[in-house]
């Protein structure tokens, strides 16, 4: 009961899960919503920029126009021509304090209403340009409607100059009305062009990617259900790609996982038997002991190799374990004979009558590596070669398994040869692959498996080098170990 109760505060008090579905306000597509609309309106500020220095200088214009209308008429006019009600009038209409003409040099007031105390500003229209003429909109719209202007410049083709004194609040308003309108109108734009660009975006990316997402969701619940693997739409761009990867690491995915539980299942069958395969073994090697106290030549001869036999028959059952474990342990690297190890090697092999087993290997070549893994790769290709040339039954093949070695600086290649009728495309293709690998029906290909990941934990590489009717090739590449600067340095002051 109390186990039970702990139980529960463990969960009740456990890292809480990760979140699964995404709400709505936080979801890709309304950030894309809100991005575009916020992108669009700052597009259509930037538009705004020139649009309303434009407005400016084309209301500016308007009114300088107006005035030089009515100057050309007072100028060449009688001064009576106009009366003082058409004059204020005429200003009236265009907002302005007092109209003059400036021409040859000489400046001449036409019409004036009041006449203001000062000027705050002078506007010459011939010199605006996109940045002074935005600055001006600028500075008007913030910080204008008290400020008293005069603004001048040609009109036309006119060789006069026309001023214009007025103050800028009829100016500063149009210009309100004109940027509400715009604003009013960008954020239609904005909303509109929002709701097209979010639901193209939606149907081309957020859609599949919402797709993919609850893929992988389902996938993780239950990663053996080959139903869960996503199914990748026929599409040639980057969403159609990253489905197309997702299927397929899916489907790797679920195959490794398949085979990780095979070696687990391996290993717990392997870790039942070991124990009675132990006391079996144990027996062996206690009869052979007695096998030293007879006298018999032959008997002598061979039981050495019997002892040395049920020793590695110990070690192949704890290394099968080892391999469904993960526990391999690191090599114990010392200097050995090969020639005497593949000597070793043939002696434990059972080789069929017309086998023919050739060590071409150098009495003095010397290799670098662990004599118990060494001899298990070993032991590993030359049964598979063996068991490759067993099904040949035609007598007159040639069936041969030779074994040779070179040395190549500080680095020893061992090769292993057959005459066998070589490895199926399929063996090929998953080499060094658990399970997969397998040359024959019934294997587990757990051999090469297992001389790949010992040759590799030497700093070395096995590799098939030819595989052919006739003739298969397998090549183990080991370095020496490297040696330490300051072992050396040690070494040569070490006195003799």
């Amino acid at each position: 009961m109390s186990e039970t109760i702990q139980a529960e505060e463990r969960i009740g008090t456990a890292a809480p899960t990760a979140v699964r579905t995404v709400p709505l306000s936080r979801g890709l597509s309304t950030k894309l919503l809100l991005l575009t609309i916020v992108f669009v309106l700052l597009a259509e500020v930037l538009i705004f920029l020139p649009w309303i220095a434009s407005y400016r200088l084309n209301w500016l214009k308007e009114r300088l126009s107006t005035a030089a209308a009515v100057s050309i008429v007072l100028v060449q006019g009688e001064s009576t021509s106009l009366s003082r009600t058409a004059q204020n009038d005429v200003l009236m209409a265009i907002g302005a304090k007092a109209i003059a003409v400036r021409d040859g040099g000489v400046s001449r007031l036409l019409v004036v209403a009041e006449m203001p105390p000062k000027v705050d500003e002078h506007v010459d229209i011939a010199s605006i340009g996109m940045i002074k003429g935005m600055t001006g909109a600028l500075d008007t719209l913030f910080f204008g409607g008290d400020r008293m202007l005069r603004v001048f410049g040609p009109v036309g083709d006119s060789d006069k100059e026309f001023e214009l004194i007025m103050p800028d609040n009829s100016l500063r308003n149009a210009m309100l009305r004109y940027s509400r309108n715009v604003a009013f109108v960008s954020l239609l734009i904005s909303l509109f062009t929002a709701m097209l660009v979010y639901a193209a975006i939606d149907l081309i990316m957020i859609g599949p990617i919402r797709t993919m997402t609850r893929s992988m969701l389902s996938f993780s619940e239950a990663p053996d259900d080959p139903g869960r693997i996503i199914h990748p739409a026929a599409r040639a761009d980057e969403i159609g790609v990253a489905e197309r990867e997702l299927s397929q690491m899916q489907e790797r995915l679920q195959k490794m996982l398949s085979e990780q539980k095979h070696l687990a299942d391996l290993g717990l069958a392997v870790s039942k038997i070991n124990h009675d395969m132990r006391n079996i073994l144990a027996s062996a090697q206690l009869m052979s002991d007695r096998l030293r106290q007879v006298k018999d030549p032959t008997v002598q001869a061979f039981a050495p190799k019997l002892l040395r036999a049920l020793d590695r028959a110990v070690s192949y059952s704890e290394g099968v374990l080892h391999y469904g474990r993960t526990q391999e342990p690191p090599p114990s690297r010392r200097r050995l004979r090969l020639r005497q190890l593949v000597e070793d090697v043939h002696g434990l092999l059972d080789i069929e009558q017309g086998i023919e087993f050739v060590n071409a290997i150098e009495p003095a070549f010397e290799v670098d590596a662990d004599s118990d893994q060494l001899f298990r790769v070993l032991t590993n290709l030359c049964r598979n070669s063996v068991q490759a040339m067993a099904s040949d039954t035609e007598s007159a093949l040639v069936r041969r398994l030779a074994v040779s070695a070179v040395r190549l600086g500080s680095v020893s290649r061992i090769v292993v040869t057959d005459t066998g009728p070589g490895l199926p495309p399929k063996a090929r293709e998953n080499l060094f692959a658990a399970f997969r690998g397998s040359a024959r029906s019934g294997g587990t290909g757990l051999g090469l498996a297992i001389a790949h990941e010992l040759i590799r934990a030497h700093g070395g590489t096995v590799e098939l080098v030819e595989s052919i009717g006739g003739r298969t090739t397998f090549a183990v590449t080991i370095p020496d170990q490297p040696v330490r600067l300051d072992q050396a340095r040690n070494g040569l002051r070490r006195p003799a």
